[in-house]
């Protein structure tokens, strides 16, 4: 590990104008690319105290071995150039957007004679106009088919028109129609790249001028009495009319723009697409990202705008670009973008009206595809394995813990303290065996306390139902009960508390973790492991260690124990929730009209139960932000009628009447 301060520039070297800087290895290798509006400032930030450092920074400088930079004259040319270097060197730590799949684009050939029409993948060529891209191959071909009838245009492939036009005869295209035969003569190539150039400009969204192209022309034929003429007119209006129904309306005002959507978490981000032309949506496409550098929303922006755009054609950069944030030189990047189109580009952020309801929904697919590519990459048996074997490489365990638990601590600012356990059986959630626990011991905020109470209370359990039936374990082939049997219900299942963990997560760092491993010397369990993870950091503690245990970003292992913390996690949020529901929707406090859940609970935290509250006169109700003279005698009204044999109230000071008469 490099000590940063060995190749730390001096102050007066680096200078205060825009450029790209680049962190070098020992090897000489580019790991780094980045760009700054003032390189002096941008760099000091890297040679800070390592403890001041986002971890991912901190890896980076420690791996990096040198630094420098060059410098040019604007920011835009920074864009430019950062962009250039991160595809040359590919640098380990920069984000870099890897395609979920790849999609299938309407391409025409402009750069043949006679320009074909086809399904492309991969990489894009020059002189090749590209449409799309589709989710489906068949969705390129259905609405090629519909619009060959008014655009004839070639699709075949070399050999095949090579091989008509030796013989003299055309394919069956040709002969039904769907071609305009350019292999044997009948158009020539003028007119067929013609009939390619009004295609294009049709997929590219000018529909409305050819729509009425044709009903003219049908009037027309109509009015001569050339009605079969008429007929094959009205049969190509329809079929381009179903080619167009092929793409929702979603913009009522025509409008050519990209809305671009992030889904993201600690160690990865989900980036979607939609492509907008003519008010329709004409093609979806979507990334996931290893976030391997400290990077926020406004960053992986900036980034999948240059993935997207910085290899494309001027033309497909469109007059409006919608994003979830502005890039952080937003400036650059929109004069970048105008670049690429040779016109002016708008990127924003909709507030409002359908465009802002269309990016919701383009988020709501980024956050789709990112719960996809975490369910595929969990269910991938080798994946699960590999994330096993680092966990116990790391933690420095005898085997794979193919039973892992995870404790979670939730409350409210101290109240309806509860908590959450959930299981992990080779990799996968074992939602059966996920328990709940109610902490009544106590209130407050001390997780660490409710952490020991829940490890001892979970195995003590543990410990009394193994004692009940005798040990017990597996077998000598592997194979069922050992010299004692599993525990089990009076039905025969195993009991809720039966089977031990190899390993023990609890949310949180080193006091959370201290206080799991106190709880199992306690009981003298000395044959589980116990680790931590760190939510802000993604650090892994294990007991009595004053340094946690660092796994590499990309590691399988730290993957999984994020995924099993954030199980626990969100299991006891809910339960959490639920609880809190319950107790307001039972309050006697919901007979009070005017009322909300916001000052139910304001009330409730300022007496600390119902009980003080119904004790309170209207004064000291008013006391409570936001509760006035009116709605405290409410309260006061509303409790005294809840309460067993309730005794008449004095509305006007609250005070209960001995005589119960109602008089003052």
């Amino acid at each position: 590990m490099a000590d940063p301060s060995s190749y730390r520039p001096k102050p007066g070297q680096i200078p205060d104008s825009p450029g790209v800087y680049k962190f070098r290895d020992e090897h000489r290798r580019v790991i780094y690319v980045g760009k700054a509006k003032s390189l002096r400032q941008r760099l000091a930030n890297y040679f800070q105290p390592l403890t001041s450092l986002h971890p991912r920074t901190a890896t980076m400088v420690t791996t990096a071995a040198s630094v420098e930079w060059t410098v040019v004259s604007t920011e835009v040319e920074a864009l430019q150039l950062e962009y250039t270097w991160i595809k040359e060197y590919d640098p380990r730590f920069n984000v870099k957007y890897r395609d979920d799949k790849s999609y299938p684009y309407l391409a025409v050939t402009l750069n043949e004679e006679f320009p074909r029409v086809q399904v492309m993948r991969g990489q894009k060529k020059k002189g090749v106009r590209y449409f799309g891209p589709y989710g489906h191959a068949w969705a390129i071909r259905e609405t090629v088919d519909l619009m060959l009838r008014v655009f004839p245009v070639r699709t075949c492939s070399a050999g095949v028109f090579r091989n008509a036009a030796s013989a003299g005869r055309p394919c069956l295209l040709g002969y039904i129609g769907k071609c305009s035969a350019p292999c044997v003569g009948r158009v020539t190539p003028e007119e067929h790249r013609e009939l390619a150039d009004e295609f294009c400009d049709f997929m590219a969204g000018r529909t409305g001028t050819y729509i009425r192209r044709l009903e003219k022309q049908m009037t027309i034929a109509a009015e001569d009495m050339e009605y079969e003429k008429a007929a094959r007119l009205r049969d190509d209006i329809e079929a381009l009319r179903r080619a167009m129904e092929k793409s929702a309306v979603v913009l009522a005002d025509a409008t050519d723009a990209d809305l671009i959507a992030l889904a993201e978490d600690e160690l990865e981000a989900a980036v979607q697409i939609f492509h907008v032309r003519g008010g329709r949506v004409r093609g979806q496409r979507g990334w996931v990202t290893d976030k391997v550098e400290a990077v926020d929303t406004a960053g992986l922006v900036e980034h999948a705008l240059q993935q997207l755009y910085g290899e494309e054609s001027g033309d497909t950069v469109p007059k409006e670009v919608l994003v979830p944030a502005l890039p952080e030189d937003v400036e650059a990047v929109t004069a970048w973008l105008s670049g690429r189109r040779g016109a002016g580009v708008s990127l924003r952020v909709p507030q409002r009206g359908d465009k802002k309801d269309l990016m919701e929904t383009v988020a709501r697919n980024a956050q789709q595809a990112l719960v996809l590519h975490k369910t595929k990459r969990a269910s991938d048996l080798t994946t699960r394995s590999r994330a096993l074997e680092e966990i116990a490489e790391a933690l420095d365990l005898e085997s794979a813990p193919l039973r892992i638990e995870c404790f979670d601590i939730s409350h409210l600012q101290g109240e309806d303290v509860v908590a959450s356990m959930v299981v992990f059986e080779d990799g996968l959630p074992r939602k059966s065996e996920y328990r709940r626990f109610q902490i009544k011991g106590f209130e407050g905020q001390d997780d660490v306390r409710s952490m020991h109470e829940v490890i001892s209370r979970r195995f003590k359990r543990y410990l009394a139902e193994k004692d009940r039936t005798g040990e017990w374990g597996p077998a000598a082939d592997g194979e069922g009960p050992g010299d004692g049997e599993v525990p089990a219900e009076d039905d025969g299942r195993p009991k809720r508390f039966a089977y031990p963990p190899q390993l023990v997560v609890v949310d949180g760092g080193q006091p959370q973790v201290a206080a799991a491993r106190r709880a199992l010397d306690e009981l003298g369990i000395d044959d589980i492991a116990v680790c931590g993870l760190a939510k802000r950091l993604e650090e892994v503690w294990l007991p009595g260690d004053d340094d946690p245990v660092v796994l590499p970003r990309s590691s399988e292992g730290l993957y999984l124990l994020q995924r099993v913390r954030d199980t626990a996690h969100d299991f006891a949020i809910r339960y959490q929730r639920s609880k809190r529901t319950k107790r307001i929707r039972t309050s006697p406090l919901d007979a009070v009209p005017g009322l909300g859940d916001t000052r139910k609970q304001a009330l409730i935290k300022h007496f600390g139960s119902v009980k003080r509250l119904r004790q309170a006169t209207i004064e000291q109700i008013c006391e409570v932000p936001g509760m006035g003279r009116k709605t405290a005698q409410a309260v006061v009204v509303a409790l005294a009628q809840a309460a067993p044999a309730a005794p008449a109230v004095n509305t006007a000071t609250g005070e209960i009447m001995e005589d119960g008469d109602g008089t003052a």
